[in-house]
């Protein structure tokens, strides 16, 4: 019987009867922020893309490289599938459809709604699906703490993204975009939980994204060979697809898939809210954008939420 996701896997391998032991950021939370904040180079990056190039496409185009990194990177990668029991494989399977769900969606929701709706709506929505994923599929409720963090950080980046359209500005609201973004959310969440489960059971975190992202990658080529790919044979589609593959996908992921084996998934997800921060600092510093105070007192409410999560639980007699 394999061992529940809900526990990090320092606490899982605690000998019976005695205290867990306590995750330390450096070795959980802290590589998940890290992947966190290359994420939030995303939306600057894609925005560089090529006009005339496929949303869709442009997410392929950095998960297909990126996959093939992570997979070529990883002997153990390659032969993972044929280790994994039956139910580890369907696992394998069903992480690398929602891994390539992610960008067929964000993408396209970014293109309909806005950076704006879709970050907010995929992001916030991620750690509400994984804790209902996790309850409904292996019956581990989410605690308090994790409750009370997760609402105030997704507070926090409401108010972050929207703050412009709260100080006065209008905008119009996309029902597929919307349920894009939501499909986005829900992909990130069912991911998180697949690899967390079968890092849980003692496979590498590097063979385990380096087999999901390398299926994903196959799966996601047609997109990009169908969206006309010659955007790529420029000097600018290639600078976003590297970067979109070397940053965001292959070290981005190294980074995750490390903190995972230290931290839970719903703890991980609720810790990427800290992505739109950052792509919003990025859009002060590199694109002259302006915040109005809502969004400011949104980052500050958001960097509560997300220390709060970072710091180990007291210990408990």
């Amino acid at each position: 019987m394999s061992t529940p996701t809900s526990l990090p896997v320092s606490a899982r391998s605690a000998p019976a009867g005695s205290p867990a032991r306590h995750t330390k950021p450096l070795s959980g939370p802290i590589p998940i922020l890290a992947a966190a904040v290359l994420w939030g180079t995303t939306g600057t990056a894609s925005s560089f893309a090529p006009s005339g190039a496929p949303a869709a496409a442009v997410g392929a185009a950095g998960l297909i490289l990126g996959g093939l990194l992570l997979l070529l990177s990883s002997r153990s990668a390659r032969s993972l599938p044929r280790r994994c029991a039956r139910d580890e494989q369907w696992l394998l399977v069903l992480g690398a459809v929602a891994v390539a769900g992610y960008p067929l969606s964000f993408y396209p929701a970014v293109a309909r709604s806005g950076v704006a709706v879709a970050t907010i709506i995929a992001l916030g929505s991620a750690p509400v699906f994984t804790g209902l994923l996790g309850w409904f599929a292996q019956g581990t409720r989410p605690t308090r703490r994790w409750v009370a963090a997760t609402v105030t950080a997704a507070i926090g980046c409401t108010a972050l993204v929207l703050g412009p359209e709260l100080a006065g500005r209008t905008t119009s609201v996309d029902v597929i975009g919307v349920t894009l973004a939501a499909v986005a959310g829900l992909s990130y969440a069912a991911y998180s939980l697949v690899s967390g489960k079968l890092i849980a059971r003692g496979h590498a975190s590097r063979a385990v994204m380096g087999a999901m992202f390398g299926a994903a990658a196959l799966l996601v080529l047609p997109v990009l060979l169908a969206g006309n790919p010659q955007w790529l044979l420029t000097v600018r589609g290639v600078g976003v697809a590297v970067h979109l593959a070397v940053i965001t996908t292959f070290l981005a992921y190294r980074l995750f898939g490390y903190g995972l084996r230290h931290t839970t998934a719903q703890v991980a997800t609720a810790l990427t809210l800290a992505e739109p921060a950052v792509a919003a600092v990025l859009g002060v510093v590199l694109l002259a954008e302006r915040l109005p105070v809502v969004s400011w007192a949104g980052l500050a409410v958001l960097t509560v939420g997300l220390a709060f999560l970072a710091l180990p639980a007291r210990r408990t007699n």
